[in-house]
């Protein structure tokens, strides 16, 4: 029995106690420089869409921002949870789920008071093809910033962090990519920027097992 005390007390006589604020510093030192990365990124690969000046008065704009920030926010939120041993996502899924809504019967309501002739514009653009895969590309850095932080942290539900991280850096690259995009069609938003989002959670569903284990 005295041997097992000394053993313990030489494995814990080094240890310091971790500054309460250290997962915050750490969320912010990993997520906010890989962010501007990705706006750095954006501005160089693409440019802000040439109608700013204009686009920055419509409301569809804030919409299509609004949606990628609500996401991104509320998933980087549980991820803050998720990254401790006692973490659960809480009602994650169900403010998911409201926000995905909303912007449904945003979209339906465009579409409702817009003429048939208009519908394949509002669903599909001109960019359908392409962007999911760069929301899926300028999330990336985020992406990468949010693994480090993790691998700091202590998950347990490895699989169910990682696709949560990935939604959240998917929003953001969707968030970046929303100052280029010129689409102005809700249901463009919330099929295709969605899928280009759930391609980096499905990202982080399929890695977070390997990427986060501690």
């Amino acid at each position: 029995m005295r041997k097992t005390d000394d053993v313990i007390d030489s494995l814990v006589s080094d240890l310091e106690p971790v500054p309460r604020q250290a997962l915050r510093r750490r969320f912010a030192l990993g997520i906010l420089p890989a962010l501007c990365i990705s706006l750095l990124l954006m501005l160089v690969i693409v440019g802000l869409r040439v109608d700013m000046a204009e686009a920055l008065m419509l409301p569809v704009f804030w919409i299509k921002s609004a949606y990628n920030a609500l996401i991104a926010l509320t998933a980087f939120l549980t991820v803050y949870q998720l990254a401790r041993p006692d973490g659960s996502e809480g009602r994650f899924f169900s403010l998911l789920v409201s926000i995905f809504a909303a912007m449904a019967a945003i979209a339906c309501i465009q579409l409702a008071i817009a003429p048939p002739e208009n519908y394949r514009v509002l669903i599909v653009g001109s960019s359908a093809l392409h962007c999911p895969l760069l929301i899926f590309g300028f999330a990336l850095p985020v992406f990468a910033g949010t693994t480090w932080v993790l691998r700091h942290g202590a998950p347990t539900k490895l699989r169910l962090t990682g696709f949560v991280a990935g939604l959240a850096a998917g929003a953001a690259g969707a968030w970046v990519y929303s100052w280029f995009c010129t689409e102005n069609g809700m249901p463009f938003v919330l099929i295709w920027y969605s899928i280009g989002i759930l391609l980096t959670g499905a990202l982080g569903a399929l890695t977070g097992p390997r990427l986060l284990r501690w």
